[in-house]
């Protein structure tokens, strides 16, 4: 049975750095947002369209992971997925294709984060977008850590 792998957690807690290991290992097809909208958008994080447009990429990519799991394909979503109700809404979307689903959440503590985020806006990946401390601050109150119920059912 294929499985949607749900890659959980805020930015720089190794979303992407473990999504690109399970790619190899399961194999799966890892299909990353952030990476995508750069591609097409450029560092658009502040500007007035990013939300729709991130919304419509999310949309495109969903079209190909569905596609893909009701092949028979393993499915990485390397997304974040903060708030419990898109990772229900994703489990949901799951099942009624007949695929199982698997989340992998990386809680990674504040400090660490910070560091994190500090290092990786200092050197930029070009497929990563700059993230203000203030942002990161603000997204830590915000996140949903998965119940342990999500984390044991998927």
């Amino acid at each position: 049975m294929a499985t949607l792998h749900l890659m959980v957690g805020l930015p720089c807690s190794g979303k992407t750095t473990l999504a690109k290991k399970l790619e190899h290992e399961l194999p799966a097809l890892r299909l990353n947002l952030d990476r995508c909208h750069i591609h097409l958008f450029g560092q658009d994080a502040e500007g007035p369209e990013h939300d729709t447009r991130h919304n419509l990429i999310e949309t495109m990519l969903w079209d190909i992971a569905s596609r893909s799991l009701v092949l028979g394909m393993n499915v990485i979503l390397d997304y974040g997925l903060w708030a419990q109700k898109e990772r229900d809404d994703y489990r949901l979307r799951a099942k009624q294709l007949g695929a199982g689903c698997k989340i992998h959440f990386l809680d990674v503590p504040e400090a660490e984060l910070l560091r994190r985020l500090a290092a990786r806006n200092a050197h930029l990946p070009s497929d990563s977008f700059y993230i203000p401390e203030k942002s990161m601050r603000s997204w830590i109150d915000q996140f949903q850590k998965p119940t342990l119920d999500e984390l044991e059912f998927g």
